[in-house]
């Protein structure tokens, strides 16, 4: 099983790893700190070298069974058994960590607002998208949105993140607010994070650790996807 560093320390920018299994595609590392994809959350991107300069660009990665394969640009593998030491494409990861945090200071609010669920959501770093289980949705209403967003951000709410059991996860009301329970019956540990004081999500992504680190969100776009599903665009400034 690869060690997922990234799911207790989203700020590590560089780590050590050891060779596993060499793929087609890629290589398999002991542990990893980069992000493989997601809940609407891209994967990570960066470099890994030996310690004679060989380097493999790091373009993605994809889930084989407990291991995550790092897909590479080049077409030379390293050999099993090869440390290398890695490093993410920082910028991009922590404007995809602060975008992330931003989907759930919107969703806490709506939340909170609605009671309404998420149908759907994606990002990019800067941008990203979410739907609601909403029927109406006007321009007041959007900009009263967007204020609260911002002012939780202003909040300075701490970010936190625990790995609970899994009956102890499930027992916590509303922990689950997608439309389609996307907990599968497999996962017995289950990463949970909160912006304390907004919002509690069961989630695999990376944050930030307070909500002051996101700045400020703008709901550039929103749009009716069906009678009861609207969709808000967040672009952070």
């Amino acid at each position: 099983m690869t060690e997922l560093l990234y799911q207790t320390d989203s700020y590590l920018r560089a780590f050590e790893g050891t060779t596993r299994a060499v793929t087609q595609d890629g290589f398999v590392l002991d542990q990893t700190a980069f992000y493989p994809g997601g809940g609407g959350q891209p994967a990570d991107s960066g470099r890994c070298a030996d310690p004679y300069g060989e380097i493999y660009t790091i373009t993605g990665l994809r889930r084989d069974g407990d291991h995550l394969v790092h897909l590479v640009k080049e077409p030379q593998r390293p050999p099993v058994g090869k440390m290398l030491h890695c490093a993410l494409d920082w910028d991009r990861r922590y404007l995809l960590m602060r975008t992330h945090t931003a989907l759930h200071i919107l969703s806490g609010v709506v939340w909170l607002r609605f009671r309404a669920q998420v149908t759907g959501g994606n990002m990019e770093p800067g941008r990203a998208r979410m739907d609601f289980e909403i029927e109406q949705m006007e321009k007041s209403l959007v900009e009263d949105i967007q204020a609260s967003a911002n002012a939780e951000v202003t909040a300075a709410r701490a970010v936190r993140v625990k790995i609970l059991p899994r009956e102890e996860a499930i027992a916590i009301p509303d922990l689950i607010r997608t439309k389609v329970n996307l907990l599968p019956e497999a996962i017995q540990q289950v990463r949970v994070v909160e912006i304390v004081g907004l919002d509690l999500q069961a989630d695999g992504g990376t944050h930030v650790a307070n909500t002051s680190e996101v700045g400020a969100i703008r709901v550039v776009d929103y749009m009716s996807k069906g009678r009861s599903n609207k969709r808000l665009v967040i672009e952070l400034g």
